[in-house]
């Protein structure tokens, strides 16, 4: 890592006024305040107390980083989810306000709002905001219809990436627009399913709309995975549908 790089990392750690948390705690001082308090000195008992610390409600709004103690970074909650990943994904609501006002005024900068939408625009996910121009249930022969040639999205996404540069701007399908922390795509996703299911990246196979540079789907063919291009809802059938037959599936 560079001098520039670190500049950079420390400028986003402590943005907004916000701090570090340290939870670099060593099991020997954890057990000790546990025995004064009559609490098992086990790493389960470690492991649930440092799970109510993660999954604070609001932590991300206070916080840019955390240090972890060596036991820590390997604990996951309940439900197996990483500590790690908990505070990764950690979008606060700051955040996601900022990343929708942006997309408002950068679709209304290029004049490229639709008069008429099938549902809605701008979607929060909590990790994620996606901008879907035409509305998320729009039928899929208007949404070829209206950015063939990425040309509007193109214009959108320069806007946001000055308007909001911390962030992983990426075209999605045939009108979307997704926003994420930078660490949050698709090949972080492939990387936990991977994990949860205990496969190597040679037993999956992603399908994808937007694998070109630039698109959402992107990071997955760099990742490492085989990856197969479709246009729509009707190719992805025929794709899964094959495969099936492949492995003598019905």
């Amino acid at each position: 890592m560079n001098s520039q790089m670190l500049r950079e990392t420390a400028k986003l750690l402590f943005a907004d006024n916000k701090g570090l948390l340290a939870m670099d705690e060593s099991n020997g001082t954890c057990n000790k305040r546990f025995e004064k308090l009559g609490i098992p000195r086990t790493v389960e008992a470690r492991r649930a107390y440092r799970e109510l610390i993660v999954t604070t409600l609001g932590l991300g709004e206070s916080i840019g980083g955390a240090i972890l103690y060596d036991e820590t970074i390997r604990q996951r909650k309940s439900d197996g989810t990483t500590f790690v990943n908990v505070l990764i994904e950690a979008g606060t609501a700051e955040q996601r306000k900022k990343i929708i006002d942006s997309v408002n005024k950068a679709v209304d900068e290029t004049g490229f709002r639709a008069k008429k939408l099938w549902g809605a625009a701008i979607e929060d996910r909590g990790s994620q905001v996606t901008f879907s121009a035409l509305g998320q249930q729009a039928p899929f022969a208007e949404k070829e219809k209206w950015d063939p040639d990425f040309a509007k999205r193109k214009k959108i996404t320069a806007i946001l990436e000055k308007l909001i540069p911390e962030f992983s701007i990426r075209m999605a399908g045939a009108t979307s627009i997704d926003v994420t922390k930078p660490v949050i795509d698709t090949a972080y996703g492939i990387g936990k399913l991977r994990d949860t299911l205990h496969l190597s990246l040679k037993q999956m196979v992603y399908v994808g709309d937007a694998l070109f540079p630039g698109g959402n789907d992107y990071p997955a063919e760099k990742a490492g995975v085989v990856s197969i291009p479709v246009k729509g809802p009707d190719d992805i059938n025929v794709v899964i549908k094959s495969i099936l037959a492949c492995l003598g599936e019905k």
